[in-house]
């Protein structure tokens, strides 16, 4: 069965100005003359605002001055269910949009009323008037002003009221307070951190370039989602000879490379260079760095046996001990004061 195609949006796409995007959304524009609500993008582009309870909500501001808007009538005028029409009316409850309060009426009924803005913003920073916003100087000259016809009454829809200021008594300007409803504007591209290059051996010698160049040719009998071409060789046998030059066995390299690729594989090249950069194993320890490993930490004073009274004490030299050491020194002295 052929696909049902829209001759009408395909000849008004051909009318659409200027080149159009590579991708995304085309509009195709058309003013409106009956049958249409205005909607801001605040409500439109809500960022916490589901899009059910966007889209409640445009039908709620399209539909006239007393309809029921009840959970129930909701229900069967939509197609969602009636939890779902319940939190919707919940988030526009949340953010200001909708408001519903028990009323008595003068029989003593009570009943629910529902009370939508299409604007909260407003409510919460009303705009000052543009006459007050921008006085207009005083002049002596006389002013001329036109005649205006009186336009007929249009009915406006009620609002709640918002107590402005007398105008004799001079308010202050209304200090600047966060926006209700921040625009989703993408923030700037932070700066990228730029890439380590690529590890290169101390000396490339030929004996590690042959190596290298082995292993890179040989590594899609392995691995067969890493077949790279000549160029791809070229440019990862610096890294791959900086592996081997720190004794990394070729197995082990193979392993770190190729374990645990993404699927599907569109580029092993960037990939094998990702890895070789981020997963370059240290330099092994040199000669004088294994000789303090083997050096013993603590040096351990041996015991030895005094050649007098034979008790044990710790000496890096055979002798006597502390207390016969004293005792021949005093004998020492006596001997000499009686000389």
């Amino acid at each position: 069965m052929d696909t049902h195609q829209n001759t009408a949006l395909t000849r008004a796409l051909a009318e659409v100005p200027g080149p159009l995007p590579t991708s995304g959304v085309i509009h195709i524009t058309l003013p409106h003359t009956d049958r249409f609500t205005i909607v801001g993008n605040h409500l439109a582009q809500h960022p916490d605002l589901s899009c059910t309870a966007v889209g409640i909500a445009v039908r709620i501001q399209s539909l006239p001055q007393g309809t029921e808007v009840s959970i129930k009538a909701l229900a069967a005028r939509c197609k969602e269910g009636e939890k779902r029409i319940a939190a919707a009316l919940r988030e526009l409850e949340a953010h200001g949009y909708l408001e519903r309060f028990r009323d008595r009426l003068p029989g003593k009924k009570v009943i629910t009323r529902t009370v939508f803005c299409n604007q909260p913003a407003a409510l919460v920073h009303p705009r000052r008037p543009a006459a007050e916003a921008h006085p207009r100087p005083a002049t002596s000259a006389p002013v001329c002003v036109p005649a205006v016809i009186p336009s007929p009454p249009v009915r406006v829809p009620a609002v709640i009221p918002v107590q402005a200021p007398a105008p004799e008594a001079s308010v202050a300007p209304p200090a600047p307070s966060a926006p209700l409803f921040v625009p989703r504007v993408p923030p700037p591209t932070a700066p990228k951190t730029p890439r380590r290059p690529l590890p290169r051996p101390s000396e490339l010698t030929p004996e590690l370039d042959r190596a290298a160049t082995a292993f890179l040719s040989d590594l899609h009998r392995h691995a067969p989602q890493f077949f790279l071409s000549e160029d791809d060789v070229r440019q990862l046998v610096p890294g791959v000879a900086a592996w081997l030059e720190r004794a990394a066995r070729p197995d082990a390299i193979r392993s770190a490379l190729t374990d645990d690729p993404p699927q599907p594989l569109h580029r092993p090249a960037k990939l094998l260079t990702h890895r070789l950069t981020e997963l370059l194993p240290p330099a092994p320890p040199g000669v004088d760095d294994l000789a303090a490993l083997a050096r013993p930490r603590v040096t351990v004073t041996p015991f030895q046996t005094c050649d007098d009274c034979d008790r044990a004490f710790r000496s890096p030299t055979p002798g006597h001990c502390r207390d016969c050491r004293a005792e021949h020194a005093e004998h020492a002295e006596h001997a000499q004061a009686a000389a």
